[in-house]
This record gives C-alpha cells, structure tokens and sequence, in this order.
C-alpha cells in the first residue's frame, strides 16, 4: 500500500569511504588510520567499523530538544512503550511525550499538527492521511494480529469454527460482544468484520461499546463473561489476570501492521521534523527492531510483535 523507503539514514550506515580510495591516496589513508589509532575520536556520531556487525549501529546524534508521538493504546498497554522510548530518549536526548489514543484519534492529532509523529496501525484509515499529505516519511515497522477472546464456557460455540463470518454470525446471535467503539485500529477492525458478515453491528443486541482502549475493553469484557477483538500483544501482556481464552485466531484479515510517521512540516509549521525523523530512523533501527522481536518473548512464551523494518508491505486482507 505505501512505498516505504528500504534505506536506513546515514549515521546508521557502515563507512565506505576506504572503497572510493585511490593508489594516489592510499598512503595518507594509512597515515589517517595510524594517528586515529593513537587518538582514538570521542565523536557521539562517530560511525562503526564494518566489521562490528549488522545488528550494531552508531550512537545516534544527542540532539535534543522533545516532541509529542501520537500512537494507539496497544503500545501502551502492552508495555512497548515503556522500553522503547526509555532509549530512545537516552540515546538522542529528547524528551517524549507519549499520547496513548484510538488509531483514529492518533490520526486526526497528525492531521491537526498535533503532534511530531505518529505510530499506529490500521493501514485502510492512515492511507487517508498519507495521501493528504499530512503524515510523510512513512516506514513499516512491526505487525502481530487480531484475535478474538471471550469466556472459557464459549456460549457462542465459536472454538473450532474456521470461517469468520461464521464467528461473527454466532456472536451476533448468542454471544455477549465487547467492542471498544473508539474509532481505533481495532474498532475499525471489528467493523470491518461485522461488515463482511452482512451484520450490522448496531443490530447486535448484546454488543456494548465502552469507548476506550484495549486494556480497558479487556477488563470490561472479563467482567461481563463477554467476548471481545484484541491485538493479541496487548490480551499476552494481561492474561494472567483475565478469565478470557484465545477462541478464534489466524484468519489473514486479522494481520495487524503499524507503520510510524513523521507529521507533515510543510503542512504544520510547529513540526519538531528533526525530532520526529531521529523517532522513526529509531524505530527501524537493527537494535530497535531486534528489542521488537525480542519483547516479553521469553516470559511469555511467544512474541508480542514482529519486526517487519525493510520488508515487503505484508497482504492484508481488508
């Protein structure tokens, strides 16, 4: 859907300047090498050798100043956040303050000028924004997926189903629905479900909207014996004290993907571009990326996210 840049920005890039050495200028480069070897350079932008490895990269520019990301509820209570911009705040020197909202909330603060950037993920409402011109410099960063949670008793009899619209069917009918109702990433979602069922969600006598997010929507529906659509990071990060099981999962219309961007400068005069872009080359930084695949892996059994930095735009099924 979007073209996203395969490259990383130089300060993350390996040196190559000893390929572009001519004979003529070979041995002022053994020159230079002797006297850095004896001086060393204390530089915070100083770039790594080649041979420290692809997973390595350069400390980052300490440029400070802050900014504001607008992003979705699952980062937050999954706890991503809470790793992720600890660094990233160390690492540059910039002050974030992090705004945890619905997708659709998230967007509309970028098309405001709102905010510096912006890390969501429902691809069919951002490709609005995009082509508007408010949210630029776009970058795939990570996806897990969508499932669909509710009692152990199952009342709706969805476990074992494998057609979703005949899981949206049975919940229609039977099953006690949850829905966040908050125009994010996961409400557009379900909507997008009940849609393709020919059910109109508003139809659904026992469907309830609490208007807030994920981690919320969660408690409510362990409460009320309810069911519920969840990003499946968010459910992992707070299963030990829910009564909810996993009952339909690994349909690929669930694939859930985020992308970050940097809010429009040309568009929001405030922008903190320099900011914001130091935020996304972060966020798709080998380190980044491998602190993605690796989060809550081994105290949970399985990831909460998949690192997607310079891959393929997934399929998505919507």
């Amino acid at each position: 859907m979007l073209a996203l840049a395969e490259r990383l920005p130089p300060r993350y890039a390996p040196s190559s300047m000893t390929k572009h050495l001519s004979l003529l200028t070979v041995p002022f480069a053994l020159m230079a090498l002797f006297f850095a070897a004896c001086g060393g350079d204390d530089s915070p932008a100083s770039t790594p050798s080649p041979a420290a490895g692809p997973t390595q990269a350069a400390t980052p520019t300490r440029i400070g100043g802050s900014m504001i990301l607008a992003t979705t509820t699952s980062t937050q209570d999954s706890g991503l956040l809470d790793v992720l911009v600890p660094l990233f705040q160390k690492q540059t020197g910039v002050e974030v303050k992090v705004i945890a909202v619905g997708t659709g909330a998230a967007l509309e603060m970028g098309a405001k000028g709102d905010a510096d950037a912006v890390l969501v993920h429902a691809p069919a409402s951002e490709k609005k924004y995009v082509d508007s011109g408010d949210l630029v410099e776009g970058k795939l960063v990570m996806h897990n997926d969508f499932i669909i949670v509710g009692p152990r008793s199952d009342p709706a009899h969805i476990k074992g189903l494998t057609s979703l619209n005949a899981v949206m069917s049975a919940l229609a009918t039977t099953g006690s629905f949850i829905s966040r109702g908050d125009n994010s990433g996961t409400n557009t979602a379900e909507l997008a479900l009940w849609k393709a069922a020919n059910i109109d969600p508003k139809t659904v006598k026992n469907r309830e909207e609490t208007g807030q997010g994920m981690g919320a929507t969660l408690n409510v529906a362990d409460q009320k014996a309810s069911y519920t659509l969840t990003d499946r990071a968010t459910y992992l990060a707070l299963k030990k004290n829910l009564a909810l099981d996993i009952l339909f999962q690994g349909d690929p219309t669930l694939l859930n993907i985020y992308h970050v961007y940097v809010v429009s400068p040309d568009k929001h005069s405030g922008v903190k571009t320099a900011q914001a872009r130091a935020f996304v080359a972060f966020m798709v930084a080998p380190a980044t990326q491998q602190l993605i695949a690796d989060f809550k892996k081994a105290e949970l059994g399985e990831p909460l996210f998949f690192a997607d930095a310079g891959k393929t735009e997934p399929l998505k099924g919507n």
